[in-house]
């Protein structure tokens, strides 16, 4: 591998996308689980995206000799106390897809009236090298939950998460839009100029 590697501590495709499109013109080779063929799985038991990001990035880090970057992120929704936070991917079970979820999340929001569905998105990351956190960031966006789907963009509660400033849904947004003004979008631009500064 590269003397310069960053690997990501995730297997949710969409996260690698961003992630990879927004460094890429980093001086550093970017490396997936799938790359470096590990199976190893980290159990997320965390109360908190931090906790979660934390433990995953150390996690993975024993198994690479470079630069380990885990995230976790999700959506909070203030009717629901809070909820899905830290089970967003498995909010209806533990095998749940996407859609699965935002559905179960529109049936417990059904009949509530605009200004009862508040939500924020939020993202912890997480750089570590061979057991040792070098820098934490965390970012958010907020937000309202629509009645149904808009959009065709994005993964996850995308379809479902309107962004008032642009009176558009994150899946209605194109790439370049929703990373200047994601919750990870937000947080990569911190990463990109940390890791600038790191490397050089």
């Amino acid at each position: 591998m590269t003397e310069k590697g960053l690997l990501l501590a995730t297997t949710n495709q969409g996260k690698i996308k961003e992630l990879k499109a927004r460094l890429k013109s980093l001086p550093l080779g970017i490396f997936s689980l799938h790359d470096l063929h590990l199976t190893q799985v980290f159990p997320e038991k965390g109360q908190t995206f931090l906790a979660n990001a934390r433990g995953k990035s150390l996690y993975y880090s024993q198994y690479w000799k470079n630069l380990t970057l885990a995230e976790d992120s999700g959506i909070e929704i203030d009717h629901l106390k809070g909820a899905p936070g830290v089970y967003s991917s498995r909010f209806a079970g533990p095998n749940a897809t996407d859609e699965v979820n935002l559905q179960k999340v529109l049936r417990l929001l059904d009949g509530i009236p605009p200004d009862k569905r508040k939500a924020r998105f939020v993202s912890c990351m997480v750089l570590s090298r061979r057991g040792q956190i070098i820098t934490e960031i965390q970012e958010h966006a907020n937000g309202l939950i629509t009645p149904q789907k808009r959009g065709q963009g994005g993964f996850g509660y995308d379809p479902i998460f309107f962004y008032p400033p642009l009176d558009k849904t994150f899946a209605e947004l194109s790439p370049d839009e929703k990373n200047a003004v994601s919750h990870r979008g937000r947080a990569m631009d911190k990463l990109y100029a940390f890791l600038l500064d790191y490397l050089t």
